[in-house]
Order: structure tokens, then C-alpha cells, then sequence
């Protein structure tokens, strides 16, 4: 058993030493401070399916976006609706495309479905931007992507934060996760050339790619499954560190697990089709992206395999205090990352009050090891199961965050837009004294 358990620490090891040691590459960020005239023409599309409790609040978020309202224009799929999310959304002001097919389900089908519908318009289009029907983004989201398309990069993701952060200590610890690897990962990776993963909303992909490339990503995690199709063809995904998508978080621990084991479900998928293409390629063309491409692949095996760790101090009956002396490489990785987590939060100039979440941030953390393992075990499970969304609140009334304006000092970020000033202090459009159209 020892001649298992020791390669299988050195790749702990060498797992643990990658992704700490390209966290560092978060700590510098350069603002987008040059803002391009509007150029490129966008569709908007949402994917939804049963979300009329929210889907009203994101559209007339959509309708407020500070960009030329001629420029850009709202699809809402009402996909496989049971209730009333397409009267609703018609009613808010986006345009409504009806889709039943019991067979194909899923988000994946859903937008290969849009796509294919929207190159049929008379109306071109230079982007799409998608968004998850329960979220809500930041006004500037279509002037940076605009600046990122411009500037030659065709597939970018918007910086990932919460809707509902304070809700319960689930939506906490979840908020904590996405700001940590906003910061340390995401943009990490963006900052030394790698390509950035997708998040399944607040993505923005150049229209001329999907014509020429397809969609073809129907499987859980078809964000995942498109990110890595894009990267075996030499396109890499970009962040937008100032485009920001509001997204609602599962209220309650067993919400969390299930929304995370379709994940892994899809996540496993993905990698047993496109980890040895990733590999193989990565190594015959001395390609770092491609390389961290199959280590990101890779992600769920590295979690069974401290599962694994664990379990077999366990079954071997060490006390605690003999474990620690047998493996502290584990137990001090596990408890010292949560501690350096806390400087990616001061980076992201977080309230002072999330430094508390930290403290029960581990044990959620721990509940990725039965995640993981049960979406390793029934992968081949294709079917997809929806999340309930609740939490509908206008843009406006997004909690209180912290952010700094241009003299250095803190600032409300919700009196800012209230002012008719932007997230980054600058003076703008009041959005409510926009037309909606």
C-alpha cells in the first residue's frame, strides 16, 4: 500500500505547489482605463427555464445596461416552461423565443438552439453576451466587453460575484469561494496568458467564432465543454475583471451539493473525452495553456485523491496529533490555504465583515469530497436537474459592497449608481433616466 500511497502524495504535492504558486500571479491587477467608443453589436441571451420570479428583474436590469440601446438587444429563451416565465418576460421588454423539445434538455441544447436561430435574423450581430435568468450585471458590462472584443480577444468571462452573499452561511462560504478565485485563479491566469475558465454565465463568445466553430457543447457543464473545444483549437477564454455578473446562490447545503454534483457529473465527463487530447497536445506543442487546461481537467481527481488521503489515516487508526506528524503536508495545506485566502479578499477590497465567513469556510470546503466522489460515480447520468431561483431584486438593490472611487476612499457602490455614476467612480448615464425601448 506504501508504494501507492507515496506517488500519490508527490502528485498532491505537486497539485497543492501549482495552483499556490500561480495565485501570486492574482496579486497585481491594472484597470481597464482606456473605455472604446461602443463598436460591437451584442444579443443578449438568456437561457431559462421556470424562472419567472426573477426573470422580470434581470430584463429591466438588461434594458439599464450603459451602452447604446440600439447596439444591443435581449433574447430570453423560455425553455421547456411549465409556468409563466414567457408572458412575464415579454412583459418586461425582451424578446421571447418559445422552445419545447423533450428529448434535448438542458442549457447546452437550449442556446445551440438560439444561436442557430439568431443567424437567421436580418440583424447581425458581432457577440453574444449569455446570462443566467436569476442574475444580474453590472451597467458597464457591454462598454468592457466592447473595449476586450476590440482589443482582438473572442471569448471573454465576466468577473463571477452573488446576488444574495448574506442570505445563510451556505450563500456565504459560496461568496467567499468565487472572490477567492476571482482573484487568485481567474484572473491569475489571465495575467500570465493562460486561458481563464468559463463560468456558464456572464460569458461574452464573438459570433464569427460560433459560426466558424460551432457550439456543439450540450453535456452538464457545457461552459466547460466549449472553454476546452476552444482551447484545442488555439482560442483562449479572457476575463473581464470589471464585468460584473450578480448571481443567486442556493440557500441551503443540500441546494449547494446537488447544484455541484451535476457539475462534477459534467466536469468527469468532459475530462475522460478531452484530458489525454489536452495532454498530448500540450506536450507536442509545448503548450502552457493547454497543459493547465488538463491540470484544470483534472481538478475532481486531485479532490478524491485527498479524499483518499484522509480516509486511509482513517482506516489505518491514527490518532489525530499521530496523523498530523505522519502527513502535515496535508493538514497544514488544508487549514494555511483558508488563512492566505484572507489576502484575496483584502485585494478585493471586500467588507471587512466577510473576514468572518472565513471561519466556517473550511467545513464547507469539506463537503466537496462526498460532491465529488458522487459525481465521479454517476457521471454517465445525463440528466439535467434545475435549480430553483427565488430572490428577485432589482439591480439597485443589490447588497452593499465596498469599492474605492478615485481620491482613495471608500465608497457605496449602490449610492454610486444611484448618483448616475459607474463602478469605477467615472461620471455616467443615471440609469433610470434612460429610455427603455
Amino acid at each position: 500500500m506504501e508504494k501507492i500511497i507515496a506517488p500519490l502524495s508527490y502528485l498532491l504535492i505537486f497539485f497543492a505547489v501549482y495552483y499556490f504558486s500561480l495565485s501570486f500571479f492574482g496579486f497585481s491587477y491594472k484597470k481597464e482605463t482606456t473605455i472604446a467608443d461602443p463598436a460591437n453589436r451584442f444579443a443578449v441571451i438568456i437561457a431559462a427555464h421556470n424562472e419567472e420570479s426573477v426573470i422580470s428583474a434581470l430584463v429591466a436590469n438588461c434594458k439599464q445596461l450603459d451602452y447604446p440601446r440600439e447596439m444591443y438587444d435581449t433574447f430570453v429563451i423560455a425553455d421547456n416552461c411549465t409556468d409563466n416565465t414567457a408572458q412575464v418576460a415579454t412583459e418586461a421588454g425582451a424578446t421571447v423565443w418559445r422552445r419545447t423539445n423533450d428529448q434535448e434538455q438542458g442549457k447546452g441544447y437550449a442556446l445551440e438552439w438560439a444561436f442557430n436561430r439568431l443567424y437567421t435574423l436580418p440583424k447581425e450581430y458581432d457577440a453574444v453576451v449569455i446570462i443566467d435568468a436569476d442574475n444580474l450585471v453590472s451597467l458597464n458590462f457591454l462598454k468592457i466587453m466592447n473595449n476586450r472584443l476590440l482589443q482582438g480577444e473572442k471569448i471573454i468571462q465576466g468577473y463571477l460575484d452573488s446576488k444574495n452573499p448574506d442570505d445563510t452561511w451556505v450563500t456565504r462560504c459560496i461568496h467567499v469561494g468565487y472572490v477567492i478565485t476571482n482573484r487568485f485563479w481567474q484572473l491569475a491566469k489571465y495575467n500570465i496568458g493562460l486561458s481563464c475558465a468559463l463560468g456558464g454565465t456572464g460569458m461574452c463568445i464573438a459570433v464569427d467564432v460560433l459560426k466558424k466553430f460551432g457550439w456543439g457543447a450540450n453535456s452538464l457543464t457545457e461552459d466547460l465543454e466549449f472553454q476546452i473545444k476552444a482551447l484545442l483549437v488555439g482560442i483562449k477564454v479572457s476575463w473581464a475583471h470589471e464585468a460584473k455578473v450578480f448571481d443567486e446562490k442556493p440557500l441551503t447545503l443540500k441546494q449547494s451539493m446537488n447544484q455541484r454534483q451535476r457539475w462534477m457529473q459534467g466536469h468527469c465527463t468532459v475530462a475522460s473525452h478531452y484530458l489525454g487530447k489536452l495532454l498530448w497536445q500540450g506536450l507536442k506543442q509545448r503548450n502552457p495553456a493547454l497543459l493547465d487546461g488538463a491540470i484544470y481537467c483534472c481538478n475532481p481527481y486531485f479532490v478524491m485523491l485527498c479524499g483518499f488521503g484522509i480516509i486511509y489515516q482513517i482506516f489505518q487508526g491514527l490518532p489525530i496529533l499521530q496523523m498530523l506528524i505522519h502527513n502535515p503536508i496535508i493538514i497544514i495545506g488544508f487549514v494555511g490555504q483558508f488563512l492566505y485566502f484572507g489576502i484575496a479578499l483584502l485585494l478585493e477590497e471586500i467588507n471587512p465583515n466577510v473576514y468572518a465567513w472565513l471561519l466556517y469556510y473550511p467545513i464547507f470546503g469539506l463537503t466537496w469530497l462526498p460532491v465529488v466522489y458522487s459525481g465521479f460515480a454517476t457521471q454517465s447520468n445525463r440528466n439535467w436537474n434545475h435549480t430553483q431561483h427565488t430572490r428577485s431584486i432589482s439591480y439597485q438593490e443589490l447588497p452593499v459592497t465596498t469599492i474605492h472611487n478615485d481620491q482613495g476612499q471608500l465608497t457605496d457602490s449602490c449610492d454610486l449608481r444611484e448618483n448616475g455614476l459607474n463602478l469605477d467612480g467615472q461620471a455616467g448615464d443615471n440609469p433610470k433616466s434612460k429610455e427603455a425601448s
